[in-house]
């Protein structure tokens, strides 16, 4: 219909006169309704020929058109052409202006003698929120309460996520509890903000509440991805299996690919292997992000092969492998010692597919050399590195001294590592412990005296072990002496069984 129009208006029979403001503001709004940027430039360039300009309406209507084709600089001009921009205007280029610039023309607005409306406030949080910026949103929150604004859901919403984002989740509660209606974005911001938290308990519980309470939310997926997170950075796979079900069960899922490929990354750090692949195999479509995290789920379950043929088969599709691709496979050689199809596939990266090798792979290689035993080469590694080795190859390099016994490379790893990252102390404990293999008491007791003297608590050591689908944590010396003796009777008992 829009295009029908445009084509009308360019095969105008001679004799016709030529639109007028109206007529070209109604073409300018189709042109931004379908983004077409070519067609409504040159209607814009019709109605300065016409002289039609300035006029308010069509003026705001070409602001319109080159927001909506992110033609931000265009727009910009036409507005500050105007002789006095409406509220209109200001709205449509405060929602489409990068943070400092919509600020900007939030003073303007209030410079002009505008009052803000229920549209220039949220735009203007959005903005502190990508700022980052919670002093200067607290400062809008006490003018929205002035104007009256809090009642609206499209502002307590922009509110609540600008204090998610900046990680004021106690602001954000406060929010969320005194609005009189939520819909489902509400819902959505409010367990996504506890799942960047990590406050599992109360991200799968009022992701449970939004399910009964919140109309539509079955349908509204956009936190379903924060809270498979959750599940699988705490080995909830029970619920994130609940989740998964619901959404088959609700209709409304098909498979799509973030929520696939985050279900794959669930199922992967939970263990399930099989599952992983049984949710690859059941997406529609895929993209590299897919691809990539079954082979990460294959690599540190030390399937090593299997992350080699998806690779394999990855490339075989036609699918260009990216920077975190990369990091998958190369990981995952890593974990299985494959160190011959670590070199090849390290050297294919810039040579066959144009991918500059960062610091996180040659970190991976140095891993990768480490664990097989090549310390040498692992140091040569990094001193060929173009950029400056990161604190992660350092890392990877002292693990291996660890693992090796290696004490005079070790030494240097760690002592680089104390200068990158001054409050670590798992750093000190490894070098402590290549200096407790090799005998060196000297060395333990001085790094011992160095930890603390400068205040250094080595954090308690912690396992999990999942009872019938729910995750348990045991802390070094947490668990009461009559059930440790049985414990480790029962796991003596399990080792000579296996010895058998």
């Amino acid at each position: 219909k829009n295009e029908k129009a445009l084509y009308t208006s360019k095969r105008r029979p001679p004799m016709m006169p030529p639109p007028n403001a109206g007529r070209l503001s109604d073409l300018v709004r189709r042109c931004a309704a379908a983004k077409a940027l070519i067609a409504g430039a040159k209607l814009h360039a019709q109605a300065l020929v016409g002289g039609h300009l300035p006029q308010a309406t069509l003026e705001t209507d070409l602001v319109l058109l080159y927001c909506r084709c992110a033609a931000l600089p265009s727009a910009r001009k036409v507005f500050d052409a105007m002789p006095s921009p409406s509220m209109h205007a200001y709205n449509i280029l405060l929602a489409a202006s990068p943070p400092l610039l919509a600020l900007e023309l939030l003073s303007g607005l209030l410079d002009a003698g505008f009052r803000p409306d229920c549209y220039a406030v949220p735009a203007a949080l959005r903005a502190c929120a990508e700022l980052q910026d919670p002093l200067l949103g607290a400062a809008l929150h006490g003018f929205t309460v002035q104007l009256g604004f809090l009642s609206n859901v499209v502002v307590s919403s922009a509110l609540l996520d600008m204090y998610a984002k900046a990680g004021l989740l106690v602001n954000a509660v406060r929010v969320f509890d005194e609005m009189p209606e939520r819909d489902s974005v509400v819902w959505n911001c409010m367990v996504t903000a506890y799942a960047r938290a990590g406050m599992t308990a109360e991200t799968l519980e009022l992701f449970r509440r939004a399910q009964v309470e919140a109309v539509n939310m079955t349908r509204d997926l956009r936190a379903v991805p924060s809270v498979l997170n959750v599940c699988g950075k705490e080995g909830e796979m029970m619920k994130g299996r609940e989740i998964h079900g619901r959404m088959v069960r609700s209709l409304a899922f098909d498979l799509d690919v973030p929520i696939g490929n985050t279900l794959i990354d669930m199922y992967a750090k939970c263990g399930r292997v099989d599952a992983s692949q049984a949710v690859f195999a059941g997406m529609q479509e895929r993209n590299v992000v897919s691809w990539s995290t079954l082979i990460s789920c294959y690599g540190v379950h030390g399937k090593g092969k299997q992350a080699l043929h998806v690779y394999e088969e990855m490339l075989s599709q036609s699918v260009k492998p990216n920077c975190i691709t990369f990091t998958s496979v190369l990981s995952s050689c890593s974990h299985s010692g494959l160190v011959t199809d670590g070199r090849m596939i390290f050297e294919s990266m810039r040579k066959v597919h144009g991918v500059e090798p960062t610091s996180e792979h040659y970190a991976c290689m140095v891993d990768l050399l480490g664990r097989a035993g090549a310390i040498e080469e692992a140091v040569g590694l990094i001193k060929k590195m173009p950029m400056e080795p990161c604190a992660t190859a350092w890392g990877a390099l002292l693990s291996a001294c660890a693992m090796h016994n290696n004490v005079d490379v070790g030494e240097i790893a760690a002592y680089r590592l104390f200068e990158l990252e001054k409050g670590n102390v798992s750093n000190y404990i490894t070098l402590c412990g290549i200096y407790g293999a090799v005998g060196q008491s000297d060395g333990v007791a001085g790094l011992r005296l160095r930890m603390r003297e400068l205040g250094m608590v080595k954090t308690p050591g912690c396992s999990w072990v999942d009872v019938k689908g729910r995750a348990h944590a045991f802390y070094q010396g947490s668990i009461p002496s009559y059930l440790r003796r049985r414990m480790f009777w029962i796991l003596d008992r399990l080792r000579k069984d296996m010895g058998n």
